[in-house]
């Protein structure tokens, strides 16, 4: 770089090439890890006794394994609710069989095709709501499997009358091979870290399928699951609601794990474009931003910026010099060290390495690709962006 000067266009990308490496050195300090920490409940600060609704779709790899988990359950009083929307889903042989296996527990099958609405999950929601017994509701995804304390721990926090909705982070349990790595590093190194960060800088807005808890009251306040019918975000609208109400989200210090099973390419993009195409429908500001946070393609950048500088007396030039190699050495060790905190063991942080630069390309591929579209397709049915339901009244729900 022979000019005597640096265009601003080249000031404009250094300067997002730092703040990329910022935002990968937060994630690193800000992300515990995803082993979760072991809690100490106190017993007599539980709200009480519990439902768990587990709205069901089709087989999955370890559903019966999954499911199982649920039933080994430390808190003294819960329902399992398991609801399909026929009788021939596979699912439902997979609840029989957990039935017959834990016959002293109070289990239930709600096989109910019912539509309200557009979502389908919410529509089994409904279903199964009908059927709760216990003021304290806790929905989880069929693909994540507890520890024994999970309901203890993550039902606590609704003891404080002022949290309207606990919910909790999620580790990746690949069921495949290759390309479940790769979807398995999306979520280990890119979603958690980043729900971290928006925790750390004081947001709260999310709420997370992998678990959500609350009590019925705030259910009814929100207008219950009918005022999701038509959501694509369920999980988030229902915190969302809450939060309108002026209720808190808790993001528990639980970490559940949930199964990657995608074994293709084609797969594995479906899933994460539609992933980043309902974020960018909720916080378009805070999608279009998600590009600083693929690392690897900014600090490749910063590298050939740096060596396109020449050494010279041209002060513009050594200063920028000075910067590029900064923010490319403050980057790399955040991601190194990102990295090194998500890895279950040292075997694992070698072998995948060699992925982390394909799996932030591979990232910035699909966030291209989500940029645009005006729809998804979820379990085999196509949701526009903007369906109806996403916009909440508080005072209308009041009302209702």
């Amino acid at each position: 770089m022979t000019a005597h000067s640096v265009p601003l266009f080249l000031w404009l990308v250094i300067a997002l090439c730092c703040a990329a490496a910022c935002h990968a050195t937060l994630a690193a300090l800000a992300f515990p890890g995803l082993r979760g920490t072991a809690g100490t409940p106190r017993v007599g600060d539980m709200p009480g006794p519990v439902s768990v609704l587990k709205p069901l779709c089709g087989i999955e790899p370890r559903l019966y394994s999954n499911l199982q988990t649920f039933c080994t359950q430390s808190h003294p009083s819960y329902q399992l609710l398991f609801g399909v929307a026929s009788a021939d889903d596979p699912a439902a042989g997979v609840v029989e069989r957990l039935m017959r296996a834990f016959p002293n527990h109070d289990i239930e099958l709600v096989i109910d095709g019912t539509a309200h609405g557009s979502n389908r999950k919410v529509a089994n929601l409904i279903n199964l709501a009908a059927r709760a017994k216990h003021d304290v509701i806790v929905i989880a995804d069929s693909d994540i499997a507890v520890e024994p304390d999970y309901l203890v721990r993550v039902t606590e926090p609704l003891a404080d009358a002022d949290v309207g909705v606990v919910t909790c982070l999620y580790r990746a349990r690949r069921v495949g091979g290759f390309w479940s790595r790769i979807g398995a590093l999306f979520i280990d190194e890119w979603f958690a870290p980043s729900v971290h960060v928006a925790n750390v800088l004081g947001q709260n807005r999310f709420g997370f399928g992998a678990t959500l808890a609350l009590r019925r009251d705030t259910l009814a306040k929100v207008g219950g699951f009918v005022a999701l019918r038509d959501c694509l975000a369920d999980d988030y609208w229902l915190a969302e609601h809450a939060r309108a109400h002026g209720l808190r989200t808790v993001l528990s210090d639980v970490v559940v794990a949930t199964d990657v099973i995608e074994r293709d390419l084609a797969a594995l993009w479906s899933r994460e474009t539609r992933w980043l195409r309902t974020i960018r429908s909720l916080n378009p500001l805070g999608f279009a931003c998600l590009c600083l946070t693929f690392t690897t393609p900014w600090l490749l950048t910063s590298a050939l910026l740096g060596l396109g500088f020449e050494h010279g007396t041209d002060p513009a030039q050594t200063i920028a010099d000075t910067i590029v190699d900064l923010s490319t050495s403050l980057g790399l060790s955040a991601r190194l060290l990102l990295h090194a905190r998500s890895a279950r063991s040292w075997r694992a942080f070698w072998r995948d390495l060699p992925l982390i630069p394909l799996r932030d390309l591979l990232m910035w591929l699909q966030w291209l690709s989500a940029s645009f579209g005006s729809s998804v397709v979820w379990r085999g049915v196509r949701i526009p962006l903007d369906a109806p339901g996403q916009r909440y009244d508080a005072n209308a729900s009041d009302s209702q």
